[in-house]
């Protein structure tokens, strides 16, 4: 017993969650130089002259402009059509809502030049839509840019939402149907307060997602260029990092905003469960419901549906013969070296991911100290920065190191770059778990490690399932901070989507996105029937 209290108090590194203080130096050393040191590094790149010369160069204003233009009127649609989606999903009596949702949620799957080339397919010079309606109207700019980053971007604002109004307590509305107060005065009164700070949060993400996207712009900006395309173009396509840190700098402001106010922004609305769900005969409702998650879900289909047209195109438009041989042409221009190079990818950044998520959420949750407020912090701050951004700074801090140009520095900053999530995940799901676990253990002269592999690890598989999940998906589709960092022989499949773009070989280009999309369909699946069964089994045990 005294032992096991010394161990609690002192410092031994013989168990791996023995030495407290050694764990949390360990792993505060590692977000230390793979989160702060990259970003210090690209700040401390820039001078007072580079500043000047950028912020007196006309493109940079021209693609400012742009940037902020077709950022806040594609955050708007975006935030408005996800939240009558969610109030579709949640709050209407519609059949078939699973089904809706993932139909919503397939954008998610796939990387985000891929809306922009659907895009191409339906409404270009020689798409589908446009030669149907004989139309003259272009794609290309700054409508197309809004349209394609609404389609990169509502899933996650939806998600965002959706959450938020599954947990509201419907008492409140019942009693106001029974007082007979009108639906405007219950959005004004009831929803309104509610959804206040949680809506600013899906602003912040949502604006912030689309200003640092360029996989969108590239496909159908033309000569309407961004901010995150004139960083792509000065680092990745000249190699001017100075250039590049600066307009990365001005990138990570609103990134940095929006991480602030989630940081003090503690008060999400009112911290109302649903304690009874009111159900009544809404016949309008339901339409409505039918109406927007249908033409949503359509508009979703069309352009992941013009993938498989392209793809089995023999040369898209003139001739639409059904063929094999874009796949053939893709795999034999790299494709498959590059598909398993993702694969491989994904994999050992969603096993390190996982690993280094569960153990620093542990030592943040059920290790508490001063010290582990700071690991938080450093946690999170991946929420604040940009792939773009990530990317140019690990190129300035490990150009000259033995992992550049290995596919261990990809899988190290795709870690980094959807770490923060994984990790809010398993901090929360260790939050709600009996604090008095590893004291209770204790006493009973069981091991912290035994707690932890034998009570802790069991109760929250479902949680690791879906951490995996999230760190292969984006591995899989990210184009962002991997773009700086990949060589031709490590370089993941992505990737090939604005090389063949650029070679006008658009349907090999389809093809790469099929794959992207069949993979994480893939994944999504297993995990899906991995936690329904469990589920399954755990009712019947109840039983």
């Amino acid at each position: 017993m005294s032992s096991a209290v010394s161990g609690k108090k002192g410092f031994s590194p013989k168990a791996l969650f023995g030495g407290r203080s050694l764990s949390k130096l360990l792993i505060g050393v590692i977000l230390f130089i793979m989160i702060i040191v990259p970003i210090v590094r690209m700040i401390f790149y820039i001078d007072a002259e580079k500043l000047k010369e950028v912020f007196e160069w006309g493109a940079f204003y021209s693609a400012l402009v742009n940037s902020l233009t077709s950022t806040i009127v594609a955050t708007v649609i975006s935030v408005v059509l996800a939240y009558l989606l969610a109030w579709a999903i949640v709050r209407t009596d519609i059949k078939c809502k699973y089904l809706f949702t993932v139909l919503i949620t397939l954008p998610m799957l796939i990387p985000s030049i891929s809306h922009g080339m659907g895009l191409i397919v339906l409404f270009g010079n020689n798409g589908v839509v446009t030669r149907l309606f004989n139309s003259s109207q272009s794609i290309y700019g700054f409508w197309g840019v809004v349209f394609g980053s609404v389609l990169y971007s509502f899933p996650v604002a939806f998600i965002m939402i959706a959450d938020v109004l599954k947990y509201q307590d419907q008492t409140p509305y019942e009693a106001a149907d029974v007082l007979g107060i009108p639906k405007s005065r219950q959005f004004t009164a009831i929803t309104y307060p509610y959804i206040r700070k949680p809506m600013i949060s899906v602003l912040f993400a949502v604006f912030t997602m689309i200003l640092t996207d360029y996989g969108v712009t590239l496909s159908v900006g033309g000569q309407f260029k961004t901010l995150a395309v004139l960083l792509y173009e000065e680092a990745v396509g000249q190699l001017n990092y100075s250039t590049g840190s600066v307009i990365g700098l001005v990138l990570l402001v609103p990134a940095v905003v929006a991480f602030l106010f989630d940081l003090f922004n503690k008060d999400k609305g009112n911290s109302a469960y649903v304690s009874r769900i009111y159900k009544k005969e809404k016949k309008l409702n339901d339409v409505l419901g039918y109406i927007v998650t249908v033409l949503t879900s359509l508009m979703v289909g069309l352009v992941i549906f013009s993938f498989v047209i392209q793809a089995f195109a023999k040369s898209y438009p003139s001739d639409m013969s059904f063929t094999f041989k874009n796949f053939q042409t893709t795999f034999s221009k790299n494709g498959g070296q590059t598909l398993v190079n993702s694969l491989i990818i994904a994999t050992l950044t969603s096993a390190f991911g996982v690993a280094m998520g569960t153990f620093t959420a542990y030592l943040t949750v059920r290790l508490k100290s001063k010290f582990t407020r700071a690991i938080h912090l450093m946690a999170i701050v991946s929420l604040a920065v940009p792939g773009l951004v990530l990317g140019l700074s690990y190129v300035m801090v490990f150009k000259d190191a033995f992992i550049y140009g290995t596919i261990a520095i990809l899988i190290m900053v795709n870690t980094v770059h959807f770490f923060a999530s994984p990790y809010l995940m398993m901090y929360n799901a260790f939050g709600k778990m009996n604090e008095n676990l590893e004291d209770v253990g204790q006493i009973l002269g069981v091991k912290r490690i035994r707690i932890i592999f034998d009570v802790i690890i069991p109760q929250s598989k479902f949680t690791l399932m879906e951490m995996f999940s999230y760190f292969f998906v984006n591995s899989m589709m990210t184009i962002s901070a991997v773009s700086f960092l990949s060589k031709y022989s490590n370089k993941p499949i992505s990737l090939l989507i604005n090389e063949f773009e650029r070679q006008t070989m658009m349907e090999c280009a389809a093809v790469v996105a099929l794959l992207i999309l069949g993979v994480n369909m893939i994944m999504k699946g297993i995990v899906y029937f991995i936690k329904r069964k469990g589920e399954k089994h755990a009712d019947e045990k109840t039983v």
